[in-house]
């Protein structure tokens, strides 16, 4: 009987919904390593790159030569920097030993951000300076170059690198934090810094206008940053809007702050048109009121800010392993975990003899470490023997 309402079930999911293009929305640091191409073809297209009417420059490549540098992996990847006429190789070598650095790492760093020789000494100790103002120590500084050094070479902006740096620290952001943003969101500081003001005024203003206290106010920015920089990179007025269409749909202003709360920095990448085609899709599917969609919202934030193909192939998922949508709609946070996640703790449950199909999905919620203190205790309830009370007891002789 369950298989068969199961697949009712889909068979009305499936007619109701259109396949699109699937996508994904999260804290979108793996855009760094796009950021980092795209200040390395900046660098690049301020210097010569005709690379079949120019020469090699011998000097160049004789100094990489001496300090060990695989002239064939830049030859491969950034030949246009061997172009240059004028180039600081022996200069930012020694800036780096200066620091720290043997003579395996002053390699390793070059060969993956040669163009570092490219700017000056002057440029070079300036942004030592500036990361200084943030790392424990040169030992924890020449460590972030060589994990990262193109956010490192990247000169441009000096001025606002330091301004913003300085406003992060009036925040009270933690330098250790700040360096995370140096190395992984490094487009936020080539911000002028009155905009990245703008955008975290505007949060403050928004918050304390919804109800909240001052205290935990800035308790919030500092998680929101923490978790998210890349919210400095939004406009004001997106963010405006995106409040605004949440009151609009009858969310109370503590109800607004709770989303604020859980949402973290997901409802500033959002749009109200987004928001809207997700909450029609769930109020379908899950066939409720305007009402009972507004607490499955507040109870399961995922169903606003995950796109309508997201969700669409995460229910679908769910439904081929034969839970129902009343299930679905009664433990909605399921859906924030991807199918192959899904799949993965169904497998373990069931080898257990746990029918997902009957029980509650609760034991599927949660984090890994979460999933894993329920499947403890299912085990471990399993395994536990049973006691009889009336059994005779066994001494030895």
């Amino acid at each position: 009987m369950l298989r068969g309402v199961t697949h009712g079930a889909k068979g009305t999911f499936t007619f109701l919904l259109v396949r699109s293009r699937h996508s994904n929305l999260g804290l979108d640091f793996s855009s760094v390593r796009t950021e980092a191409a795209n200040r390395s073809f900046l660098i690049r297209s301020t210097y010569t790159t005709d690379t079949k009417s120019r020469e090699e420059n011998k000097k160049t490549i004789e100094r990489f030569h001496r300090l060990s540098v695989d002239i064939k992996k830049i030859r491969r990847l950034k030949e246009w920097v061997l172009l240059q006429d004028v180039a600081y190789v022996q200069e930012i070598a020694g800036i780096l030993q200066e620091m720290g650095a043997d003579e395996a790492a002053v390699a390793n760093i070059l060969e993956r951000c040669p163009e570092a020789v490219l700017r000056t000494p002057a440029e070079i100790n300036s942004q030592r300076a500036l990361w200084q103002l943030v790392c424990q120590n040169e030992k924890q500084l020449i460590k972030l170059i060589e994990q990262f050094p193109e956010s490192f070479f990247t000169t441009e902006s000096h001025e606002n690198q330091k301004a913003n740096i300085l406003f992060f620290q009036e925040l009270g952001l933690k330098n250790n934090i700040i360096t995370r943003f140096l190395t992984s969101a490094p487009s936020i500081f080539y911000n002028p810094v009155e905009k990245n003001k703008d955008v975290i005024e505007t949060l403050q203003r928004n918050y304390l206008s919804l109800g909240g206290s001052d205290a935990n106010m800035k308790i919030w920015i500092l998680k929101l940053l923490s978790q998210n920089p890349f919210i400095l990179l939004n406009a004001s007025t997106a963010i405006r809007e995106n409040l605004e269409f949440l009151q609009k749909n009858d969310f109370t202003d503590h109800e607004v702050l709770q989303l604020l709360s859980k949402l973290k920095g997901f409802i500033f990448q959002l749009t109200a048109s987004t928001m809207q085609e997700s909450m029609l899709f769930s109020k379908r599917v899950f066939k409720c009121s305007d009402q009972e969609l507004k607490e499955l919202v507040l109870k399961c934030p995922a169903l606003l800010y995950y796109s309508v193909p997201v969700l669409e192939e995460r229910l679908e998922g769910l439904l081929k392993e034969g839970i129902s949508v009343a299930q679905i709609k009664e433990t909605p946070m399921v859906l924030e975990l991807t199918t192959q996640i899904v799949q993965y703790r169904i497998k373990k449950l069931s080898a257990l003899g746990y029918d997902i199909k009957s029980g509650t999905l609760e034991s599927l919620n949660g984090t890994k470490k979460d999933f894993e203190a329920s499947y403890g205790k299912i085990q471990s309830k399993k395994e536990r023997p049973i006691f009889n009370p009336v059994a005779p007891i066994r001494v030895e002789d």
